[in-house]
């Protein structure tokens, strides 16, 4: 039996979902752009899906644009932001445990004359409001924080930080990447203060491929492409309604509260039963989303734990699927030491886990640890 345990890299497609985009694609197929019958019903079924994402948010329809995914809402984000508020400012503030679609935009747009600084986390994996403060100055324009770190599943005080921020520069802008906490925790834009905010399909039971940004109404930013009349010229070129009709329907299923609370009895099973195992230690924070559990399988590294529990249908991860099995930066940035981080596992959980996946993980740690410490 197969024991899925990396849902933060992605997610099974649902029933719904994926009967939305193929009732798209052989039924409702008119360019949303048309202005025959066609085209105003696939107009509608793209306005329907932006309601369902923006209710998710607490925001309006008219907040919503449609991506490939996180990493284009992320560098949307980042170079829309800092190329439209370049004359009022060149500081760039991003967090130090950041997705790559962050921390690799930031590094470019420093390399073209922005002043990027990272803040590092505490101890405990989280950013602190009065660090990120303490960045900010005069000539800031963008800070953006995660909602949720994807290897550690660390939660951040955002509405806080950007609180923080706003009290050293009033006119400062404020992005988050939530595509980690989006349909796991209950989002509100004005509660967060956030005025960017990226989101994306495949890890929340829709296909790869389609993601979505929030942008406030009257938040400017300078388009990444162009080439077309749709999504106000912000994110040109003809919608790819299929994977959009079945973001909308995985949204309309989202159960947050229901499934928060299951998820996290499982999550501290899964804790306890890790803990019982010699030289296991957990690395997410006890505040962390309990979707996603980080440890550190004793001396065994990372690469080698998976193919073993690979071999037994168990799939997890050494961290963000982006990385490719390079060193986790989070990690790092958390202090922990090298042969900790070496032989971190990341096992993420969705609506669909069960505590058979967790026994079946444990054993596969336990005997894992037995047979590959001594080779």
């Amino acid at each position: 039996m197969e024991h899925y345990l990396d849902n933060s890299a992605t997610t099974v497609v649902s029933a719904a979902a994926a009967q939305a985009a193929c009732r798209v694609m052989t039924e409702n197929y008119g360019n949303p752009s048309s202005l025959h019958f066609r085209g105003v019903l696939a107009e509608r079924e793209l306005n329907s899906a932006k309601k369902a994402v923006a209710a998710q948010l607490g925001a309006s329809a008219e907040e919503i644009f449609f991506t490939s995914g996180g990493t284009e809402a992320n560098n949307l984000a980042l170079f829309g932001a800092a190329y439209a508020g370049r004359r009022r400012g060149k500081g760039i503030v991003v967090s130090a445990v950041e997705h790559s679609s962050i921390a690799e935009a930031a590094k470019r747009l420093d390399e073209e004359g922005f002043s990027v600084t990272f803040v590092p986390p505490r101890e405990d994996g989280v950013i602190h409001a009065g660090d990120v403060a303490a960045a900010v100055d005069g000539d800031t324009l963008l800070v953006s924080v995660m909602t949720v770190n994807n290897e550690t599943g660390a939660v951040m005080p955002v509405a806080d930080i950007f609180e923080a921020a706003r009290l050293k520069n009033s006119a400062v802008l404020c992005h988050t990447d939530a595509v980690q906490a989006f349909g796991k925790l209950q989002l509100r834009a004005r509660r967060l203060d956030a005025d960017l905010i990226s989101v994306s399909g495949h890890k929340v039971h829709a296909p790869k491929g389609v993601g979505a940004l929030y942008v406030k109404k009257g938040v400017r930013l300078v388009p990444r492409q162009y080439g077309g009349e749709q999504q106000n010229r912000l994110r040109p070129g003809t919608e790819p309604l299929p994977l959009i009709a079945a973001l909308g329907a995985a949204c309309n299923e989202f159960s947050v509260k229901e499934n928060y609370d299951k998820i996290s009895e499982l999550c501290e099973y899964a804790r306890q039963q890790l803990l019982q195992i010699e030289g296991v230690e957990i690395n997410s924070p006890e505040n962390a989303l309990p979707y996603v559990l980080n440890f550190s399988a004793g001396r065994v590294r990372s690469e080698t734990m998976l193919h073993f529990l690979e071999d037994r249908e168990i799939y997890v991860s050494s961290g963000s699927a982006c990385a490719k099995g390079k060193p986790s930066h989070v990690l790092a940035a958390m202090g922990l030491s090298r042969d900790r981080a070496d032989s971190a596992i990341r096992a993420s959980f969705s609506k669909f886990s069960v505590k058979e996946d967790v026994d079946a993980l444990c054993k596969g740690v336990a005997d894992g640890l037995k047979t590959l410490a001594h080779r």
